[in-house]
């Protein structure tokens, strides 16, 4: 199958391709990344937060795992960069935010996909760009479905002491949120002491293994097992300073130096 993943160029995102791609080997495929999530301006802490995600990968460690600067001598990296990623797939990897304009439909069509898998992707998609892949548009959400709607899912349940957090893997059938027909669901307990970004990193494990599953599925020629989503949950955005607070009065973090640094050792290697 043509296969083209929509995901967003953070370290989530790279950390699921990572986990995805070795498992499509057999497909042709394509990634296009949306440049953030959202477009309002965010607060001190997610701005914090958008450097781990984004601003150290993007810009510190992946223009070191270029080949012409990284030392030829060095082993043991068990995570890809995009860039690395984008040269062990047919169609590479690239940005594409405005894949709903013409210019930019016309990119993501020369993709041809069959199926498109939706992680993290920051643009809304519209009628046409979810009509065109004939086995439609997969998209793992990172919170358990319909409760958890929206963005930072995986936050707002921490925040509400929820003992287990999730993935849901669902179609995405109109340019509504998160309320397509749920093809599978999976759930982890929550660590007391780890961050906010350890939960969802550790997520994605579990998560793609589905989409593959998914995959083979729809690969084989038959059609996915799904249910409608029942009741209309809740729909979360980005946290204001309040929610923020609350979060850290629990004794919550965003994210752990610690944490960071052992997911970012994968990158790098260890000679």
């Amino acid at each position: 199958m043509n296969i083209t993943i929509l995901t967003n160029r953070d370290l989530a995102s790279c950390f699921a391709l990572n986990r995805l791609i070795p498992g499509l080997a057999d497909h042709q495929v394509t990634v296009f990344l949306s440049a953030r999530v959202g477009s309002k301006p965010l607060s001190a802490p997610l701005q914090h937060l958008q450097f781990v995600e984004q601003d150290i990968l993007n810009s510190l460690i992946a223009p070191f795992l270029d080949p012409s600067v990284m030392a030829p001598s060095r082993s043991c990296q068990t995570l890809l960069s995009f860039e690395q990623l984008g040269e062990r797939i047919f169609g590479g990897v690239s940005t594409l935010t405005a894949i709903n304009d013409a210019a930019g439909h016309e990119r993501y069509a020369e993709s041809k996909p069959d199926l498109v898998l939706s992680i993290r992707y920051g643009v809304i998609l519209h009628e046409l760009a979810i009509a065109l892949p004939k086995h439609g548009v997969l998209n793992l959400h990172s919170g358990l479905l319909p409760c958890y709607r929206g963005v930072m899912a995986t936050f707002w349940a921490l925040l509400n002491k929820e003992s287990e957090i999730g993935t849901t893997l669902h179609f995405i059938e109109d340019s509504s949120i998160d309320t397509g027909r749920i093809v599978a669901t999976t759930r982890l307990p929550v660590q007391n002491g780890r961050s906010y970004l350890w939960h969802v990193l550790s997520l994605y494990d579990l998560g793609c293994a589905r989409i593959l599953e998914a995959v083979e599925v729809l690969d084989k020629g038959k059609t996915l097992e799904c249910r409608a989503q029942h009741g209309s949950g809740e729909y979360f955005s980005f946290p204001d300073d309040s929610a923020l607070k609350r979060f850290a009065d629990q004794g919550g973090h965003l994210f752990k130096p610690d944490e960071v640094l052992t997911v970012m050792r994968q990158f790098i290697g260890t000679d």
